[in-house]
């Protein structure tokens, strides 16, 4: 199974490198389910993982000018301070038995997993379903302080939570509320998703045994996808292979939901 995860771990990086997007919501079955890592500590794992991916993928965006530093700083303070005080005083709190009804048990591992799905099939949906093209309008950048705050603070309390990215939550906020044309929306998404979920993993110093050499193997493979995905993106059709990539995170989240439920 570790054999499977060390591809698994790969192919984390190529969706990345390939569609922008997408691969940090397999971090967490990959762990759990193939390297047995327990889910509260998985979703640490991911904010580390997810984060070093998306800090080497900022830097060919930055060089083609597709960051906009100030819309990550506006957007990335209340998603940092969230996530960071998710992981550090949230995560632990939750007790390990949340409730119980009959005979059935509702633990801290179960209820992590089940949001996790439930967000799997969210994300699918956004990636399955055609983008229109939206109209990009010239001018001054225009702030929408109050719904970018919102945002920004949910984004990082999900990401907290159960360790993936959110990409696909931060860039229509982008687009909407920072009025971000889609190809600069997709860069600073990325370096919002670094910035968050490597400063959110350190919340996680001092209360999760940390495995390093798992830790650091498996980023290393999904750090060598990224490169992989970045060289075959010009050969391959990436609308197509996203709503593809769209319908393989539906399946495995439902599948998720009902291993869970039947477990």
């Amino acid at each position: 199974m570790e054999v499977i995860g060390y591809f698994a771990s790969l192919l984390i990086g190529i969706s990345l490198g390939l569609i922008g997007g997408g691969g940090s919501i397999l971090t967490v079955p990959v762990l759990v389910y193939l390297f047995k890592v327990e889910p509260v500590t998985a979703t640490a794992y991911s904010l580390f993982i997810v984060g070093a991916t998306s800090l080497v993928g900022v830097f060919p965006k930055y060089k083609k000018g597709e960051i906009n530093i100030k819309t990550a700083i506006v957007f990335g303070i209340p998603s940092i301070v969230s996530v960071y005080s998710t992981r550090a005083f949230i995560v632990p709190a939750i007790p390990n038995e949340i409730f119980t009804i009959g005979s059935f048990i509702a633990t801290k591992s179960f209820m992590t997993m089940l949001i996790f799905a439930v967000l799997m099939v969210f994300a699918s949906v956004s990636m399955i379903r055609s983008k229109k093209q939206v109209a990009e309008e010239e001018g001054e950048q225009v702030f929408n302080y109050p719904m970018i705050l919102l945002e920004g603070t949910i984004v990082g309390i999900v990401t907290g939570l159960v360790g993936a990215g959110g990409g696909f939550l931060i860039i229509p906020a982008l687009v909407l509320f920072s009025k971000l044309p889609m190809k600069q929306a997709i860069g600073t998404s990325l370096l919002i998703i670094a910035a968050k979920s490597l400063i959110g993993f350190t919340g996680d110093l001092g209360h999760q045994y940390i495995n390093w050499s798992l830790l650091l193997t498996v980023t290393a493979l999904a750090i060598a996808g990224i490169f992989m995905g970045n060289a075959m993106s010009s050969k391959i059709e990436a609308d197509k292979l996203k709503k593809g990539f769209g319908w393989f995170v539906l399946v495995m989240g439902i599948y998720i939901i009902f291993k869970e439920f039947l477990h």
